[in-house]
């Protein structure tokens, strides 16, 4: 790319190779339109029996995929961001045992305190 394309005026795209440009509405050789009462009919079927299902009534690893089926980007960000930290809990313990074993005890204190409290309040709404 030279310099001076930058500030070439943009030229119009024709019709023919944008992505809807066969979006229209497909007709048969008869010139009817393609999708027929019985393509209706299948669809409805096929979607008579889906509910919307709330986000709030999935469990945390449903939440998760839908989460990660939405946006893979974010989803690969967070599992190296992950690994980053591991790599470097690992060489913390590798440098530093004794402060790691204290830091690592009270983590799991911690965390053993959050999960009473959850189910404790899960059984108390219930």
């Amino acid at each position: 790319m030279r310099a001076n394309d930058r500030y070439r005026p943009l030229r119009p795209v024709p019709g023919a190779v944008t992505d809807d440009a066969d979006s229209g509405p497909r007709t048969g050789p008869d010139g009817d339109t393609a999708v027929g009462e019985e393509e209706r009919a299948v669809d409805g079927a096929r979607n008579a029996g889906d509910d919307a299902v709330a986000f709030g009534d999935l469990s945390l690893p449903q939440r998760v995929f839908v989460a990660a089926v939405q946006n893979p980007t974010r989803g690969v960000a967070i599992v190296g961001l992950l690994a980053f930290a591991f790599s470097f809990y690992v060489a913390f313990w590798l440098v530093f045992p004794r402060i790691a074993a204290l830091a690592s005890v009270v983590g799991f204190v911690l965390v053993a305190l959050v999960a009473l409290v959850y189910v404790a309040s899960d059984r108390m709404s219930a």
